[in-house]
């Protein structure tokens, strides 16, 4: 278990390595603005807030990482926590504190990724009126409010020569109910064709989605720890789903995994159960389960539990 305390060490910009390439929304460290970067050690160097959100998160990790009540198998579901850094911002601004967490794609040769946040309402019951009407114009703009999450961008390895699909923002924040089917579907298809009209085959469905070890099952474990956990309420916090296109196409393994991120607006629970999480990830469970009711083939792999 990783050094709960902040280990704040300065680290010059040679040290940092790159920008996250594969980051499919957020705050991007392009064109000379604030973002996250990769340091030498490969590690996710995410800037802090510098208003109480940082510190909120740095809070969050410290705590998440140092109670007992969350078990082993649900911290595999966050990102390691290795504390603090002060390092050169991407913004060219000088030094900078950050968050210093696991490159959750690191692993993976072609990740496929899908950046969903979960939860009807994304503002916080503390949030400014300014806030909250800044919010409740995106969650009814989106399907946040009607679905109880939406897709914040995603990524799709098609292969050698056409590489990645990566919709523009613009048109994810468009994209209705009947969109997000498709785009589920489409996350595992082998039908990898940029053209969002097209309707994809899902042969892969059931080894990305499903198995003893897919990221369906990794839902319905998160669930019941929604179902029961009483100490945090996660306010405008994303789930991604990540698996490795490069294995999938291969035949291999694509090693499908959950990764839960974004935690500036993570606040006590009081001892109440965090329903408006809860209820966004059930739905997305349902249309996951729906995405994958396809399922034609699947590898001798899969027939094995994970071990």
């Amino acid at each position: 278990m990783p050094n709960c305390q902040p280990n704040k060490l300065f680290l010059t910009s040679q040290e940092i390595e790159q920008i996250q390439e594969h980051q499919v929304a957020g705050h991007l460290a392009l064109g000379g603005k604030l973002g996250p970067q990769i340091d030498e050690s490969g590690r996710f160097c995410k800037p802090l807030q510098e208003d109480e959100r940082g510190s909120r998160e740095v809070a969050f990790y410290e705590a998440l990482y140092s109670t007992s009540k969350v078990k082993k198998q649900i911290l595999r579901f966050f990102p390691v926590f290795y504390g603090t850094h002060i390092t050169e911002a991407s913004d060219g601004s000088g030094l900078h504190p950050h968050l210093v967490l696991q490159d959750v794609v690191s692993d993976y040769l072609k990740p496929c990724i899908m950046d969903i946040k979960i939860g009807s309402r994304t503002w916080y019951p503390q949030a400014s009126e300014d806030y909250v009407a800044k919010c409740l114009r995106k969650d009814r703009g989106t399907t946040s409010l009607s679905l109880g999450f939406r897709i914040s961008g995603l990524q799709i390895y098609r292969g050698k020569k056409s590489g990645y699909w990566k919709p523009d923002r613009k048109q994810i924040q468009k994209f209705t109910a009947d969109d997000v089917r498709s785009v589920l579907r489409k996350f595992v298809s082998s039908n990898q064709l940029g053209d969002s009209d097209c309707k994809p085959d899902s042969p892969p469905a059931c080894y990305i989605y499903g198995g003893f070890s897919g990221i369906f099952q990794q839902l319905l474990e998160l669930k019941s720890w929604f179902e029961d956990q009483t100490d945090f309420h996660f306010n405008s916090c994303s789930i991604l789903l990540i698996y490795d296109g490069e294995s999938e196409k291969n035949g291999g393994n694509p090693q499908s995994t959950i990764k839960l991120i974004d935690f500036a607006h993570v606040f006590d629970g009081n001892n109440v159960i965090d329903h408006n999480f809860l209820g966004g990830l059930s739905s997305l469970i349902k249309f996951i389960s729906e995405a994958s009711a396809t399922q034609l083939s699947k590898p001798k792999w899969l027939d094995a539990p994970a071990a």
